[in-house]
């Protein structure tokens, strides 16, 4: 099973894939310092809000091993300053923020026990492997609410990727689609190509193809059309952030794609993890909404797109209201649209 990002224990250093190079160059990665996981989070040589938590919980387990004094103190203020830099990398992706916080305290109860250094390092790397095997856990959870959800034979759109890529293994959005297709359904996969960066056609295509499921990879303003001729009978997508009224926040193009479902009668669902979920907010209006680097448009991957000096708009993400969703399948069940607040506020109790 595909795990993009993992502890590497010979060295004592995060390892991962370097998404930035798929599909050409399969390329893993040794990180041995923070800023060096700080940049694969910001590059999105690592992506995806369940798979920057991993790196996030990761990273700060890295400060502690990286940090040489034999002083807890000193060890302690290395990873909360760890936790500081990793925490400015990307703004929308909720689960950075929880896995950070996961990790403080963590970090808390081993310095209130008066823990040593050695057991500093071992409980803060023992805490984000948990991060990461919960996550695994989770997908496999999505997977099995959300499969009997996608259709017994037809065709299941997604935008972006969350698939394995973007989480511990198995993926979300992905996972729903490989749990189905574990269970005898006869699905083909249409993958949007996700502009700018392309993460439908580079990441999405090139996992499902490496799994042997069957996938048609169209740009996105064919969405619509795809759908009137009538090959599409769901939608299903990843979520960086849920509002507790059920909106979710996704890469960019999300949004259009959930008013193409519709107009077109499909069911739309947001596949996400309960980390992704975010009480505290009421509404996607408050979402905080990353704006990328303008060559991500007028020159992605060094080529050419625009003139020089061309203005540019590019948020990494839009928000979908919950009016425009099916249902959120969770690792803790299913909330069913469009009503989802006190669905959502049900199994933040569970």
């Amino acid at each position: 099973m595909l795990s993009p990002i993992s502890w590497n224990d010979e060295l004592g250093c995060v390892h991962l894939l370097d998404q930035t190079k798929l599909p050409e160059i399969e390329q893993w990665m040794d990180l041995t310092g923070v800023a060096e996981v700080a940049e694969a989070i910001r590059s999105l040589a690592v992506r995806g809000a369940p798979a920057i938590g991993i790196a996030a919980a990761l990273g700060c387990a890295l400060a502690a091993f990286v940090e040489d004094s034999e002083d807890p103190a000193i060890l302690a203020a290395a990873v909360l300053a760890a936790a500081e830099e990793l925490g400015g990398t990307r703004p929308t992706a909720v689960n950075l923020f929880w896995a950070l916080e996961k990790m403080k305290e963590r970090l808390e109860t081993l310095v209130a026990s008066q823990a040593g250094v050695k057991e500093l390092r071992a409980g803060l790397l023992a805490e984000a492997q948990k991060i990461r095997e919960e996550d695994i856990a989770s997908c496999r959870a999505i997977g099995r609410f959300g499969a009997p959800l996608m259709p017994n034979e037809g065709g299941v759109i997604t935008h972006c990727n969350a698939g394995a890529l973007a989480t511990g293994a198995y993926g979300t959005a992905l996972g729903v689609i490989r749990a189905a297709v574990e269970a005898g359904k006869n699905i083909q996969v249409f993958a949007d190509e996700t502009r700018p960066l392309l993460q439908g056609a580079r990441l999405t295509v090139w996992e499902l193809m490496r799994d042997d499921i069957d996938v048609t990879l169209i740009c996105d303003n064919m969405a619509g059309y795809v759908m009137r001729l009538g090959h599409i009978q769901a939608c299903v997508v990843g979520a960086d952030r849920i509002t507790a009224n059920g909106d979710a926040a996704n890469k960019i193009g999300t949004y259009s794609l959930a008013v193409l479902a519709k107009r077109h009668g499909i069911p739309f669902y947001v596949a996400a993890p309960w980390s992704t979920v975010d009480m505290s907010l009421s509404d996607g209006d408050a979402i905080p909404i990353e704006q990328r680097d303008a060559k991500e448009i007028t020159n992605p991957r060094g080529a050419v797109f625009a003139p020089k000096g061309t203005k540019v708009f590019n948020p990494a993400f839009d928000v979908t209201p919950a009016s425009l969703i099916s249902a959120i399948i969770t690792d803790r069940g299913l909330v069913e649209g469009p009503d989802m607040i006190q669905g959502l506020l049900a199994l933040s109790e569970a």
